[in-house]
């Protein structure tokens, strides 16, 4: 089986990488006791994904993804983008962030609060680097609900009317914009 690591220290995103990559050995930093933490400080998805899987592989020498994703919302010009995680700082929970998203839009109407989720996922080995991209499309709630998923999941509602947060794992596995984008860097790894 294909040893990869994942470039992440998110419990909740390496469950998820691990469920959707189930034919890979799917390690992660902690797994082998490396402390990296690295800058993202591209002004994209693709350039911060790239950056850490790059520096993943570099420190391991072993086949590394990361992924950079973000929620970007139509009414706010794309806020919070790339700055999803760290927009209010890095001592800001989940919770934090969610409450001030639904502050920032509690005056908008129901067809201003459309947004979406992105997620680019890079691949870096000694001969390749590959990044897909994923994207699901929703729109932002007015009140947090479900008790499953993490970060923004309970505020971001699917076109079924139900928040990610809503869902039960394997069904948010398989409508995630990073399941989207597994499956295509699924399909370039079993290519090469």
């Amino acid at each position: 089986m294909k040893k990869i690591i994942v470039a992440t220290n998110n419990l909740g995103k390496l469950k998820e990488i691990r469920a959707i990559l189930d034919n890979y050995e799917v390690i992660s930093l902690k797994d082998l006791n490396l402390s990296v933490d690295i800058v993202e400080d591209g002004k994209t998805f693709k350039e911060n994904a790239l950056k850490k899987a790059r520096e993943v592989f570099k420190i391991t020498k072993i086949p590394a993804i990361a992924d950079d994703s973000g929620l970007c919302i139509n009414a706010l010009e794309g806020f919070p983008g790339i700055n999803t995680a760290r927009f209010l700082g890095n001592n800001a929970s989940d919770n934090d962030r969610n409450n001030y998203i639904l502050e920032k839009l509690k005056d908008k109407k129901e067809s201003e609060r459309k947004a979406e989720v992105v997620c680019d996922i890079a691949y870096v080995d000694e001969k390749n680097e590959y990044v897909v991209e994923g994207v699901i499309k929703g729109k932002i709630t007015y009140e947090k609900r479900g008790n499953n998923g993490f970060g923004f999941d309970p505020i971001f509602e699917l076109d079924n009317g139900k928040t990610l947060a809503e869902l039960e794992e394997y069904e948010k596995n398989n409508v995630s914009s990073r399941k989207i984008a597994l499956e295509k860097l699924k399909i370039i790894l079993e290519d090469t």
